[in-house]
């Protein structure tokens, strides 16, 4: 394996934001009428654009949310990672000892994925090469938002590991032509995520970040 560049999706694996986010958007769109729990959001929709889950939640209930729910989404999690999100156990260390070329894509807005790297103490290890699904036409499982941070990056995709906690996610990475790693350690991991990670193509599972740079080092 060729190790020319990582790419690091963010919620999930760099910051530990995908509870606090599934559990604000279920409330959200409860409230509107939309009646949907944390573990529909968590099961369907956790690795996709929020304009994505909006999409598919108004085929599933045949009738229009607001036209600004991305914002609004956008919006409640930015408040509520003030005062709630921390990193992910171990990835400060982890980012601090790895060497070469790193790099964030994600399915968030451009402004979540800053805002969360600042308040988690990370932004400084991946500046200024962060790459959104809104950069792209098409998000993840689709490979767009790899394939262009490699491009970017002047990489080629058989040189890149990626560290992805969703199914999304490593589906879009090995449609990319990308080696991926699957993370399970955040604390929305459901109990058989690592077998699901697998079976989609993950070359291998881990769950603590301490253990990144031997991974990487021995792969």
């Amino acid at each position: 394996m060729r190790r020319d560049l990582v790419i690091f999706d963010c919620d999930g694996v760099l910051v530990d934001s995908e509870t606090i986010a599934c559990r604000l958007d279920a409330e959200i769109f409860t409230d509107l009428g939309f009646p949907l729990s944390f573990e529909d959001i968590r099961r369907d929709f956790v690795g996709v654009s929020a304009s994505t889950m909006c999409r598919t939640i108004e085929e599933r209930f045949a009738r229009k949310l607001p036209e600004d729910m991305p914002q609004r989404l956008l919006a409640a999690a930015l408040e509520a990672f003030e005062t709630r999100l921390a990193p992910i156990p171990g990835i400060g260390d982890a980012l601090a000892s790895l060497d070469g070329p790193r790099c964030v894509a994600s399915s968030s807005d451009p402004a979540r994925i800053r805002r969360s790297l600042e308040l988690t103490g990370l932004l400084h290890h991946f500046d200024p090469h962060l790459f959104s699904t809104k950069m792209v036409a098409r998000g993840k499982p689709a490979p767009d938002i790899f394939l262009h941070a490699a491009r970017t990056m002047g990489v080629e995709p058989d040189g890149c590991v990626v560290i992805e906690d969703s199914i999304p996610g490593v589906t879009a990475a090995r449609a990319a032509g990308m080696t991926v790693f699957g993370f399970v350690g955040g604390d929305h991991c459901a109990p058989g995520h690592d077998a699901r990670l697998r079976e989609i193509g993950a070359d291998l599972v881990f769950d603590d970040m301490r253990a990144l740079p031997a991974l990487l080092a021995r792969a």
